[in-house]
């Protein structure tokens, strides 16, 4: 089992920067990869970004590259996501998955296998 974590959360303006962090705990040797996916009112949850453990591979979803920055660290067992001019419809539930199967996509949600619980992230005009 593995479990996450998700913080950093809050309130911003346009145009402001957050930093959401995701702290693992549990098998967390069995983790491929780690991703960050959200959820807005009356909305499907969408990928945002994803990266690999081991291998630094990294996407992410085309309305945030260039703005978000998926990072980790191992020794921490953490899994940030500095996102930067944030815009109105950055607006969402930010959520954090992580993969145990190696094979597993990394950019649609059936390829993960743990979920946090969630931290809301509201962008204001």
């Amino acid at each position: 089992q593995v479990q996450l974590v998700e913080s950093g959360g809050g309130l911003v303006q346009a145009g402001g920067s957050l930093r959401l962090s995701c702290a693992a705990s549990g098998r967390t040797s069995s983790i491929y990869a780690m991703g960050w996916f959200r959820q807005a009112p009356g909305r499907e949850r969408e990928f945002v970004a994803a990266i690999s453990i081991s291998g630094g591979n990294f996407y992410y979803r085309d309305s945030v590259k260039g703005r978000f920055t998926i990072s980790r660290d191992n020794a921490k067992n953490t899994v940030y996501l500095q996102m930067s001019s944030l815009k109105l419809e950055d607006t969402a539930i930010y959520y954090c998955a992580a993969s145990v199967r190696p094979s597993a996509t990394m950019i649609g949600d059936k390829g993960y296998d743990y979920w946090g619980q969630g931290t809301q992230v509201t962008v204001s005009s």
